[in-house]
Protein backbone atom coordinates (compact mmCIF):
# COMPACT_ATOMS: atom_id res chain seq x y z
CA UNK A 1 0.00 0.00 0.00
CA UNK A 2 1.45 3.34 0.99
CA UNK A 3 3.28 5.29 3.70
CA UNK A 4 3.01 9.06 3.58
CA UNK A 5 5.92 11.44 6.35
CA UNK A 6 6.69 15.32 6.74
CA UNK A 7 10.26 16.18 8.21
CA UNK A 8 11.48 19.10 9.54
CA UNK A 9 15.07 20.70 9.29
CA UNK A 10 15.26 23.99 7.83
CA UNK A 11 12.64 23.80 5.18
CA UNK A 12 10.15 21.09 5.21
CA UNK A 13 9.77 18.22 3.52
CA UNK A 14 6.57 16.02 2.61
CA UNK A 15 6.57 12.56 0.57
CA UNK A 16 5.27 9.46 0.16
CA UNK A 17 5.90 6.01 -0.99
CA UNK A 18 3.72 4.44 -3.44
CA UNK A 19 3.11 0.32 -3.18
CA UNK A 20 1.20 -0.98 -5.89
CA UNK A 21 1.54 -4.06 -7.93
CA UNK A 22 1.48 -2.40 -10.82
CA UNK A 23 1.87 1.52 -12.50
CA UNK A 24 -0.26 4.05 -14.08
CA UNK A 25 2.35 5.86 -16.31
CA UNK A 26 2.35 8.60 -13.71
CA UNK A 27 4.67 11.62 -14.08
CA UNK A 28 6.07 14.67 -12.33
CA UNK A 29 3.50 17.10 -13.50
CA UNK A 30 3.43 20.54 -12.93
CA UNK A 31 -0.10 22.89 -13.09
CA UNK A 32 0.82 26.64 -13.90
CA UNK A 33 -1.62 29.21 -12.61
CA UNK A 34 -3.46 29.40 -15.28
CA UNK A 35 -4.57 26.27 -16.23
CA UNK A 36 -8.46 25.89 -16.14
CA UNK A 37 -9.84 22.75 -13.94
CA UNK A 38 -13.04 21.94 -14.79
CA UNK A 39 -14.77 20.03 -11.93
CA UNK A 40 -17.99 18.50 -11.99
CA UNK A 41 -20.43 20.40 -9.94
CA UNK A 42 -18.28 23.54 -8.76
CA UNK A 43 -17.68 25.18 -12.79
CA UNK A 44 -14.08 25.89 -13.66
CA UNK A 45 -10.97 27.23 -11.58
CA UNK A 46 -9.48 29.47 -14.04
CA UNK A 47 -6.72 30.62 -11.76
CA UNK A 48 -5.18 29.01 -8.65
CA UNK A 49 -1.70 28.50 -7.31
CA UNK A 50 1.15 26.25 -9.58
CA UNK A 51 0.97 23.09 -8.32
CA UNK A 52 4.01 20.27 -8.73
CA UNK A 53 3.62 16.56 -7.87
CA UNK A 54 2.67 13.42 -9.36
CA UNK A 55 -0.12 12.14 -11.20
CA UNK A 56 -1.51 10.18 -13.78
CA UNK A 57 -2.87 13.07 -16.62
CA UNK A 58 -6.15 11.21 -18.22
CA UNK A 59 -7.52 13.19 -21.00
CA UNK A 60 -5.33 16.28 -20.05
CA UNK A 61 -6.42 16.18 -16.85
CA UNK A 62 -4.08 15.63 -13.96
CA UNK A 63 -5.28 13.01 -11.10
CA UNK A 64 -2.61 13.92 -8.81
CA UNK A 65 -1.38 11.05 -6.26
CA UNK A 66 0.26 13.74 -4.17
CA UNK A 67 1.84 17.45 -4.52
CA UNK A 68 2.51 20.87 -3.69
CA UNK A 69 1.98 24.50 -4.01
CA UNK A 70 3.99 27.53 -4.39
CA UNK A 71 3.10 28.52 -1.17
CA UNK A 72 4.51 25.42 0.42
CA UNK A 73 1.52 23.58 1.07
CA UNK A 74 1.47 19.75 0.75
CA UNK A 75 -0.91 17.02 0.40
CA UNK A 76 -0.91 13.20 -0.63
CA UNK A 77 -3.82 10.89 -1.13
CA UNK A 78 -3.60 7.52 -0.01
CA UNK A 79 -5.71 4.12 0.15
CA UNK A 80 -8.09 4.00 2.77
CA UNK A 81 -9.95 0.98 1.15
CA UNK A 82 -13.57 -0.46 3.16
CA UNK A 83 -12.92 2.79 5.26
CA UNK A 84 -13.66 5.53 3.10
CA UNK A 85 -17.33 6.83 2.48
CA UNK A 86 -18.52 9.35 -0.31
CA UNK A 87 -22.16 11.28 -0.60
CA UNK A 88 -25.05 12.39 -2.82
CA UNK A 89 -23.84 15.72 -4.01
CA UNK A 90 -25.96 18.39 -1.05
CA UNK A 91 -27.18 21.98 -1.76
CA UNK A 92 -24.83 24.43 -0.31
CA UNK A 93 -22.02 22.57 -0.01
CA UNK A 94 -18.67 22.38 -2.36
CA UNK A 95 -19.37 19.32 -3.69
CA UNK A 96 -16.30 17.56 -4.94
CA UNK A 97 -15.38 14.32 -6.34
CA UNK A 98 -12.89 12.25 -4.88
CA UNK A 99 -10.24 13.21 -7.30
CA UNK A 100 -10.81 17.04 -6.83
CA UNK A 101 -9.75 17.41 -3.89
CA UNK A 102 -5.82 17.38 -4.39
CA UNK A 103 -6.28 20.35 -6.98
CA UNK A 104 -8.95 22.15 -5.52
CA UNK A 105 -7.04 22.53 -1.86
CA UNK A 106 -3.88 22.89 -3.49
CA UNK A 107 -4.93 25.31 -6.05
CA UNK A 108 -6.62 27.15 -3.58
CA UNK A 109 -4.94 27.36 0.27
CA UNK A 110 -1.64 28.80 1.08
CA UNK A 111 -1.35 26.88 4.32
CA UNK A 112 -3.30 24.24 6.49
CA UNK A 113 -5.45 26.26 8.15
CA UNK A 114 -6.96 27.67 5.25
CA UNK A 115 -7.70 23.99 4.46
CA UNK A 116 -9.41 23.30 7.93
CA UNK A 117 -11.77 26.09 6.47
CA UNK A 118 -12.39 25.35 3.25
CA UNK A 119 -13.06 21.41 4.26
CA UNK A 120 -15.65 22.29 6.84
CA UNK A 121 -17.77 22.99 3.10
CA UNK A 122 -16.39 20.27 1.26
CA UNK A 123 -19.01 17.16 0.75
CA UNK A 124 -17.27 14.39 -1.38
CA UNK A 125 -19.28 12.77 -3.89
CA UNK A 126 -18.86 9.41 -5.42
CA UNK A 127 -18.36 10.39 -9.20
CA UNK A 128 -15.51 8.70 -10.95
CA UNK A 129 -13.10 10.68 -13.19
CA UNK A 130 -14.09 8.27 -16.28
CA UNK A 131 -15.98 5.26 -16.54
CA UNK A 132 -12.78 3.23 -17.02
CA UNK A 133 -11.40 4.64 -13.91
CA UNK A 134 -13.93 4.02 -10.66
CA UNK A 135 -13.47 6.13 -7.10
CA UNK A 136 -10.50 5.38 -5.33
CA UNK A 137 -11.23 4.90 -1.96
CA UNK A 138 -8.55 7.47 -0.28
CA UNK A 139 -7.70 9.18 2.94
CA UNK A 140 -5.09 12.01 2.97
CA UNK A 141 -2.82 13.83 4.71
CA UNK A 142 -2.18 17.24 4.30
CA UNK A 143 1.07 19.45 6.01
CA UNK A 144 3.27 22.48 5.44
CA UNK A 145 5.80 24.20 8.52
CA UNK A 146 3.36 24.75 11.16
CA UNK A 147 1.13 21.97 10.96
CA UNK A 148 -0.24 18.30 9.77
CA UNK A 149 -3.14 16.92 9.51
CA UNK A 150 -5.44 13.69 8.30
CA UNK A 151 -8.44 14.20 6.54
CA UNK A 152 -11.09 11.08 6.18
CA UNK A 153 -13.83 10.51 4.78
CA UNK A 154 -16.61 7.85 6.34
CA UNK A 155 -20.14 6.80 7.10
CA UNK A 156 -20.41 9.19 9.52
CA UNK A 157 -18.86 12.27 8.34
CA UNK A 158 -16.08 14.33 7.24
CA UNK A 159 -12.79 14.35 9.97
CA UNK A 160 -10.09 16.57 10.06
CA UNK A 161 -7.21 14.84 12.84
CA UNK A 162 -4.47 16.85 14.03
CA UNK A 163 -1.13 14.51 13.04
CA UNK A 164 1.73 15.25 15.71
CA UNK A 165 3.96 12.65 14.14
CA UNK A 166 3.40 13.74 10.46
CA UNK A 167 3.19 10.00 9.23
CA UNK A 168 -0.01 8.34 7.37
CA UNK A 169 -0.34 4.60 6.14
CA UNK A 170 -3.42 2.57 5.18
CA UNK A 171 -5.60 1.10 7.44
CA UNK A 172 -7.14 1.21 10.38
CA UNK A 173 -8.52 4.56 10.19
CA UNK A 174 -5.99 7.54 11.78
CA UNK A 175 -7.31 7.85 15.54
CA UNK A 176 -6.80 3.59 15.39
CA UNK A 177 -3.27 3.87 13.97
CA UNK A 178 -2.52 6.86 16.53
CA UNK A 179 -3.93 4.53 19.34
CA UNK A 180 -1.81 1.59 18.72
CA UNK A 181 1.38 3.69 18.84
CA UNK A 182 0.85 3.07 23.12
CA UNK A 183 1.40 -0.69 22.40
CA UNK A 184 5.43 0.61 21.35
CA UNK A 185 5.73 3.62 23.73
CA UNK A 186 8.84 0.77 25.60
CA UNK A 187 10.62 1.66 21.83
CA UNK A 188 13.89 3.35 22.58
CA UNK A 189 16.56 3.94 20.03
CA UNK A 190 18.87 3.33 22.91
CA UNK A 191 20.39 -0.31 23.92
CA UNK A 192 17.54 -2.24 25.77
CA UNK A 193 17.85 -2.68 29.80
CA UNK A 194 15.96 -5.49 31.66
CA UNK A 195 12.84 -4.84 32.50
CA UNK A 196 11.74 -8.51 32.40
CA UNK A 197 12.72 -9.49 36.26
CA UNK A 198 15.81 -8.45 38.70
CA UNK A 199 16.58 -11.99 39.66
CA UNK A 200 17.02 -13.12 35.98
CA UNK A 201 20.89 -12.15 34.14
CA UNK A 202 19.72 -10.82 31.29
CA UNK A 203 21.61 -8.39 28.92
CA UNK A 204 21.94 -7.04 25.49
CA UNK A 205 24.02 -9.47 23.83
CA UNK A 206 25.31 -7.29 20.70
CA UNK A 207 26.21 -3.65 19.51
CA UNK A 208 22.73 -2.46 17.80
CA UNK A 209 19.98 -3.67 19.32
CA UNK A 210 18.12 0.02 19.35
CA UNK A 211 14.45 -0.64 18.55
CA UNK A 212 14.08 -3.78 20.09
CA UNK A 213 10.55 -4.70 19.03
CA UNK A 214 10.14 -2.20 16.48
CA UNK A 215 7.41 -4.43 13.81
CA UNK A 216 8.93 -5.62 10.49
CA UNK A 217 6.22 -6.54 8.57
CA UNK A 218 4.62 -5.40 5.71
CA UNK A 219 0.80 -4.70 7.05
CA UNK A 220 0.09 -0.70 7.33
CA UNK A 221 -0.28 -0.64 11.34
CA UNK A 222 3.26 -2.05 11.48
CA UNK A 223 4.52 0.22 8.55
CA UNK A 224 2.79 3.39 10.75
CA UNK A 225 4.48 3.02 13.98
CA UNK A 226 7.83 1.98 11.99
CA UNK A 227 7.54 5.31 9.92
CA UNK A 228 6.89 7.06 13.19
CA UNK A 229 9.55 5.71 14.96
CA UNK A 230 11.78 6.35 12.70
CA UNK A 231 10.94 9.93 11.88
CA UNK A 232 10.34 10.68 15.07
CA UNK A 233 14.03 9.76 15.86
CA UNK A 234 15.54 11.05 12.77
CA UNK A 235 19.16 13.08 13.42
CA UNK A 236 20.18 15.19 10.27
CA UNK A 237 21.99 18.24 9.06
CA UNK A 238 19.69 20.74 7.79
CA UNK A 239 20.95 21.14 4.85
CA UNK A 240 19.07 20.32 1.62
CA UNK A 241 21.57 17.32 0.80
CA UNK A 242 21.26 16.03 4.27
CA UNK A 243 17.57 16.71 4.94
CA UNK A 244 16.37 15.22 1.64
CA UNK A 245 18.82 12.07 2.01
CA UNK A 246 17.46 11.45 5.43
CA UNK A 247 13.83 12.16 3.96
CA UNK A 248 14.54 9.24 1.71
CA UNK A 249 16.02 7.03 4.61
CA UNK A 250 12.94 7.74 7.16
CA UNK A 251 10.32 6.18 4.05
CA UNK A 252 13.07 3.84 3.07
CA UNK A 253 12.52 1.68 6.24
CA UNK A 254 8.96 1.19 4.90
CA UNK A 255 9.64 0.29 1.25
CA UNK A 256 8.49 -2.68 -0.34
CA UNK A 257 10.42 -5.29 -2.15
CA UNK A 258 8.92 -7.19 -4.90
CA UNK A 259 8.21 -10.79 -4.06
CA UNK A 260 7.69 -10.18 -0.44
CA UNK A 261 3.65 -8.58 -0.66
CA UNK A 262 2.07 -11.46 -2.74
CA UNK A 263 -1.81 -10.45 -3.42
CA UNK A 264 -4.97 -12.62 -3.33
CA UNK A 265 -5.76 -11.96 -7.12
CA UNK A 266 -1.81 -12.31 -7.97
CA UNK A 267 1.43 -10.18 -8.48
CA UNK A 268 3.25 -8.70 -5.51
CA UNK A 269 3.19 -4.90 -4.41
CA UNK A 270 6.66 -2.80 -4.65
CA UNK A 271 7.26 0.79 -3.63
CA UNK A 272 6.77 2.10 -7.40
CA UNK A 273 8.38 5.31 -6.33
CA UNK A 274 9.34 7.75 -3.10
CA UNK A 275 8.58 11.60 -3.55
CA UNK A 276 10.24 14.45 -1.38
CA UNK A 277 8.77 17.69 -2.00
CA UNK A 278 10.96 20.62 -0.58
CA UNK A 279 7.91 22.76 0.25
CA UNK A 280 10.21 26.06 0.66
CA UNK A 281 12.04 25.70 -2.68
CA UNK A 282 9.57 24.18 -4.78
CA UNK A 283 11.49 21.18 -5.50
CA UNK A 284 10.15 17.83 -6.77
CA UNK A 285 12.15 14.55 -5.96
CA UNK A 286 11.50 10.79 -6.05
CA UNK A 287 12.96 7.72 -7.27
CA UNK A 288 11.54 4.58 -8.60
CA UNK A 289 11.91 0.92 -7.71
CA UNK A 290 14.51 0.57 -10.58
CA UNK A 291 16.43 3.51 -10.15
CA UNK A 292 17.82 4.55 -6.51
CA UNK A 293 19.12 7.62 -7.87
CA UNK A 294 17.93 10.65 -6.50
CA UNK A 295 15.65 13.12 -9.11
CA UNK A 296 14.48 16.19 -8.75
CA UNK A 297 12.11 18.66 -10.85
CA UNK A 298 12.05 22.55 -9.90
CA UNK A 299 8.99 23.90 -10.17
CA UNK A 300 10.19 27.65 -10.59
CA UNK A 301 12.40 26.37 -13.55
CA UNK A 302 9.00 26.31 -15.83
CA UNK A 303 7.17 29.62 -16.80
CA UNK A 304 4.38 29.03 -14.21
CA UNK A 305 2.22 31.42 -15.79
CA UNK A 306 1.52 29.34 -18.42
CA UNK A 307 -1.89 27.13 -19.71
CA UNK A 308 -0.66 23.89 -20.10
CA UNK A 309 0.81 20.87 -18.37
CA UNK A 310 4.77 20.46 -17.68
CA UNK A 311 4.77 17.11 -17.77
CA UNK A 312 8.52 14.66 -16.72
CA UNK A 313 8.37 11.04 -17.22
CA UNK A 314 10.00 8.92 -14.23
CA UNK A 315 13.23 8.03 -15.29
CA UNK A 316 13.08 4.10 -14.28
CA UNK A 317 16.95 2.91 -15.72
CA UNK A 318 19.36 1.94 -12.54
CA UNK A 319 21.38 4.68 -12.91
CA UNK A 320 25.02 3.30 -11.73
CA UNK A 321 28.33 5.52 -10.66
CA UNK A 322 31.54 3.15 -11.56
CA UNK A 323 34.24 5.17 -9.44
CA UNK A 324 37.28 3.48 -10.86
CA UNK A 325 35.74 3.07 -14.40
CA UNK A 326 38.98 3.58 -17.16
CA UNK A 327 41.56 2.36 -14.54
CA UNK A 328 41.95 -0.98 -15.22
CA UNK A 329 45.82 -1.78 -14.78
CA UNK A 330 46.62 0.89 -13.23
CA UNK A 331 49.18 0.71 -10.14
Amino acid sequence: MCTAAAYQTRDFYFGRTLDYDCSYGEEVTITPRRYSFPYRRMGNMDRHYAIIGMAHVAQGYPLYYDGMNEKGLAMAGLNFVGNACYNQPVEGKDNLAVFELIPWLLGSCATVRECREKLGRVNLVDIPFHETLPTAQLHWMIGDKDETITVESVADGLHIYDNPVGVLTNNPPFPEQMFWLNNYMQLSPKPPRNNFSPDLPLRAWSRGMGAMGLPGDLSSQSRFVRAAFVKMNSLSGDSEKDSVGQFFHILGSVEQQNGCCELEQGGYEKTIYTSCCNTAKGIYYYTTYENRQITGVELYQEDIEKETLCRYPLIYDEQIRMQNAGRQGAS
